[in-house]
């Protein structure tokens, strides 16, 4: 047992020594059996099998790929090399091909017992043979328990995204509800991403109109303020959501902080399933101030009983007995699989969000919703009760490793009965709806391309299109914009803007704006991904592997197609950066707009055609304007945002050492930043919070500037 996470690596000389425990000759002990038989038997368990290697050297192998049989041979020789020196305990390994790339990440509880099942080179699924055949080399991370190496494994298949493992494609953090725990006076409000903030989370809700709804809710119920900070300490009056009944007003002492603590207690225990004893406590509130006969602070008590109860009741299906549970259905058609996630928290359901995991469609629905789930735990906490619609053979494992994560206990079941069973087969039947859509969608983009290959005089229908557009006021905040589109429609993960950094351009030059675009895109794509486009997919065909095992349905580096957004002048500026960097082969589309800027009446340019325009009711004229419109959106609001910043930028931004609270302090104490630049040495050092050194810092910045 190692006394941590350890990678083992061929020696320098590239020989690799057997230890001196492990002869080379009970490789046939392993070679010979299967890998289940491997998994369950111990090391000096199983009878030898002298022919078993000579069996895996001359076996026929199922592989329809040119050389195969050679390939496989000579993987196995490489994996076999690294077999020798494996130790038998825990650990991840990683099948890299020879240009390095990571090919396959797994864990095994004997790496020397998963590693032989692999040198036999038979008896394998198509994609493990693929695998075989391209790996150069392995390496190994070694664990101190099986389930160190599921984490392990998980971390690594998101960070390095193999070709041939289970892909969490859609990885997006979700969003929480924080009540914060380092102020007098907690706030409530949203938080996505890492949780360093001390306080209560509560999640993770499906979606953020589900927090903003639920947000809304318990600021009527009850009156926490959603204010910051810095805006809670400078207020002198209570602001606008105390006088519509939505915050009590503590930052001006409208309620004590005892009385303040008592409402974000009461929040903490709703949240957290205790939606009894605070609904009870208010109902008697509200009677005892109804005896009182003060009947105002009786409503208000009736309206933050109504609140509570609008979040319980507004959901679509609220278990009975299920108070914490994550529930997650798997559906599988025509090759592609679908995972329906839902949350449910306090008895409510916050929101449900489905996935399409990206796996080889001959890998079993239980084996791809394991690997799924690891990797969806990876950076979120899991509910106290996972249940899931197939039955995984790791479930044990897996229990062990969320409860290890979590820092308690976590129940993964397969219900077959009861309320836990229809939630299950509720979240199913969302799974098959989802991927029932994403099916009718992916047929219908595909014959768009079709049709757009058809319109432009493409070779093939493309894989990946790229739109180009700028945008900017009078030159100043220059950006350019691209878009991509593909088969699965837009890949808004491959988006990418340009900020206009070229000193000799004319403010408003929108050629010399689409020249560095293109040049600076094109120029990278050239360095990083030496140009090998794979085979496009006809029209309605169903993506199939390349020979290098890609997914044909995957977004590829280079583009099958670049539009352009304007005519002839914007499509010669494209043209001739493409030929300066010497490119050539990528089809150029420039697409004008129509009189008056009408949609539907566009002009298409394309090198060595005359300009032509599509029939009015042409699909692909359609899907152009859409791509357009999408690459227009996208990049104006790419220039709002910066524009924005430039409006909000402060000079003291460029000052070494001033950070936001030093900033805070010389603006509250001096007014504006000109009066800052204005003021004297000696007026600097006497603001709240600020040193000499900083008052030096400050005083000579303007200075210097001004001389």
């Amino acid at each position: 047992m190692t006394s941590g996470p350890r990678t083992s690596r061929p020696a320098s000389d590239g020989t690799q020594d057997a230890p001196q425990d492990t002869p080379q000759d009970t490789f046939d002990e392993f070679a010979g059996r299967s890998l289940v038989e491997l998994e369950d038997d111990e090391l000096d368990g199983p009878d030898i099998e002298p022919e078993a290697e000579e069996q895996a050297q001359g076996a026929e192998l199922d592989f329809d790929l040119p050389g195969a049989n050679s390939r496989v041979k000579a993987g196995v020789e490489v994996i076999r090399a690294f077999w020798k020196t494996l130790p038998n305990g825990p650990g991840v390994y990683r099948m890299i091909d020879a240009e390095g790339g990571v090919l396959y990440v797994g864990k095994a509880r004997s790496l020397k017992k998963r590693v032989a099942s692999y040198a036999r080179g038979v008896g394998h699924s198509t994609r493990i043979l693929r695998v075989i055949a391209e790996t150069a080399r392995m390496e190994f991370v070694t664990t101190q328990t099986e389930t160190e190496a599921l984490l392990l494994e998980a971390n690594l298949i998101k960070q390095l995204k193999p070709r041939f493992n289970v892909l969490l494609r859609d990885d997006k953090s979700f969003p929480y509800i924080l009540l914060t725990g380092d102020h007098v006076s907690p706030q409530i409000t949203k938080h996505r991403g890492a949780r360093n903030r001390p306080g209560d989370y509560f999640g993770p809700f499906a979606s953020v109109w589900a927090v903003n709804r639920t947000l809304n809710a318990l600021q009527r119920a009850f009156l926490l303020r959603s204010c910051s900070d810095s805006y809670y300490e400078n207020r002198t009056r209570p602001c606008l959501l105390h006088q519509i009944k939505r915050c009590s007003g503590p930052c001006t002492g409208e309620i004590g902080h005892v009385e303040y603590a008592r409402l974000a207690a009461q929040t903490r225990d709703f949240l957290r399933g205790k939606s009894k004893g605070v609904k009870a406590q208010l109902a008697a509130d509200m009677q005892k101030a109804s005896d009182e006969l003060e009947f105002e602070r009786a409503a208000r008590y009736r309206d933050r009983l109504a609140a509570l109860s609008a979040i319980q009741g507004s959901q679509d299906i609220n278990p009975q007995n299920t108070e914490e549970a994550d529930v997650f259905a798997l559906h599988e058609e025509a090759g592609q699989f679908c995972v329906e996630v839902f949350f449910f928290r306090n008895f409510q359901n916050w929101g449900n969000r489905d996935y399409f995991p990206k796996a080889d469609k001959s890998t079993p629905a239980a084996e791809v919703l394991g690997a799924f789930i690891a990797q969806f735990y990876d950076d979120k906490p899991p509910a106290r009760l996972v249940l899931l619609s197939h039955d995984i053979e790791e479930r044990a494992l897996l229990e062990e490793a969320l409860s290890t994560s979590a820092g308690r206990r976590v129940e993964v079941s397969t219900p077959k009965r009861g309320e836990k069973r229809d939630l299950v087969e509720h979240a199913a039947k969302n799974a098959r709806e989802a991927l029932g859509r994403r099916l009718a969608d992916t047929s219908s983009q595909h014959k768009l391309l079709g049709a757009l290959a058809e319109a432009f005089a493409l070779p093939r229908p493309p894989r990946r299109i790229e739109v180009y557009d700028n945008s900017h006021i009078m030159g100043t905040n220059a950006v350019g914009g691209m878009i991509v589109a593909g088969a699965m429609g837009f890949s808004k993960a491959h988006y990418r803007t340009f900020n206009i950094r070229s000193e000799e351009l004319t403010p408003g030059d929108d050629y010399g704006m689409m020249r560095e675009v293109l040049k600076r895109r094109f120029s990278r794509l050239m360095k990083e991904s030496p140009r090998d486009p794979a085979p496009a997919l006809e029209p309605g065909a169903p993506p199939v592997p390349d020979a290098g095992g890609r997914d044909a349905g995957e977004m590829p580096a280079w583009p099958d197609l670049v539009l352009v957004d304007g005519g002839r002048g914007q499509l010669d500026a494209a043209r001739q950066t493409l030929e300066e960097i010497g490119l050539s082969g990528v089809p150029l589309v420039g697409v004008a707009k129509g009189p008056d800027r009408d949609a539907g009446r566009e002009t298409f340019f394309i090198p060595g055609r005359e300009p032509f325009k599509l029939a009015p009711r042409d699909p692909a004229l359609y899907f152009v304007q859409r791509l357009r419109d999408e690459a227009h959106r996208f990049a104006i609001g790419t220039h709002r945002a910066k524009r924005k910043r430039e409006f909000t930028k402060s000079p003291l931004d460029e000052i070494s050492g001033i950070g936001p609270a030093r900033k805070r302090a010389l603006l509250l104490h001096f007014g504006t930043a000109k009066a800052i630049a204005r003021a004297s040495l000696e007026d600097l050092a006497t603001a709240p919070g600020v040193n000499a050194a900083t008052a030096r810092a400050v005083y000579d910045y303007f200075h210097e500037s001004r001389s």
